[in-house]
């Protein structure tokens, strides 16, 4: 128990004292996981929803497999990936494998699925409704894609959210395409793994409590965007 109470009241001290290497660290994760989150909401936002207001023979195979992806193992997702990257690979000779580059787009591959398939449910409940308007008004697909887009943009922020949450908290696939190259590559989660390896409970802790915070500010945010939503929407919360 004292371990732990010396090892909590260190963690407390490295934040509160702004330690130059857990700051590093804690704005490369948010850089990587930021730039992740950008990259697949471009992806599978507009994805999600073309997907939502289409009606094509093997719809529902589309959506099962966007749904099973949801769970797509990291691990997997950093092996593609890496394979992809590696210079043997097709895109070998751009040289981004254990490099930042190479992360976000390990982080960027596992979350658009989640994005898209939230996406798509979103767009869905709102086309239920808007459907035989779009229809009398002669609206195009994309057309109904962009504005069906903003309309839910609270809802779909939620979604971006939940990929962020997903992709900051990832540790399989950014170490082996990243390598946790210390000042270069090694991110909170990474961190976490090897300052505890290593016997450094302060720092690793110090990194875990602001995981933790991380998440809850998330969440918070998810749970304050969707009551807005549904109010702006006159649902009663």
């Amino acid at each position: 128990m004292t371990d732990f109470t010396d090892a909590f009241a260190a963690a407390l001290g490295l934040i509160l004292g702004g330690d130059p290497e857990l700051v590093a660290i804690v704005l490369r994760s948010l850089s990587i996981s930021l730039s992740a989150t950008v990259l697949a909401g471009l992806v599978g936002l507009p994805f999600g929803a073309l997907v939502a207001v289409s009606r094509f023979p093997g719809r529902r195979a589309v959506v099962v497999v966007l749904n099973a992806l949801m769970g797509l193992p990291p691990v997997v997702v950093g092996l593609v990936v890496y394979l992809l990257l590696s210079r043997a690979g097709p895109l070998g000779p751009l040289g981004l494998l254990f490099t930042p580059a190479a992360m976000v787009i390990a982080q960027a591959c596992l979350i658009t699925p989640i994005i898209a398939a939230l996406a798509r449910q979103t767009v869905e409940d709102l086309h239920a409704g808007y459907d035989e308007l779009f229809r009398s008004l002669g609206v195009g697909r994309l057309r109904a894609v962009a504005t069906l887009l903003w309309d839910g943009r609270l809802s779909l922020v939620t979604a971006l959210l939940a990929g962020f949450g997903r992709a900051s908290a990832e540790v399989g696939a950014v170490i082996i395409v990243g390598g946790n190259i210390d000042k270069v590559t090694r991110v909170m989660t990474t961190a976490i793994a090897l300052e505890t390896s290593r016997g450094d409970l302060a720092l690793a802790l110090g990194l875990g409590l602001i995981v933790l915070c991380l998440s809850l500010a998330i969440n918070a945010g998810a749970l304050a965007l969707g009551q807005a939503a549904r109010r702006g929407a006159g649902v009663a919360p």
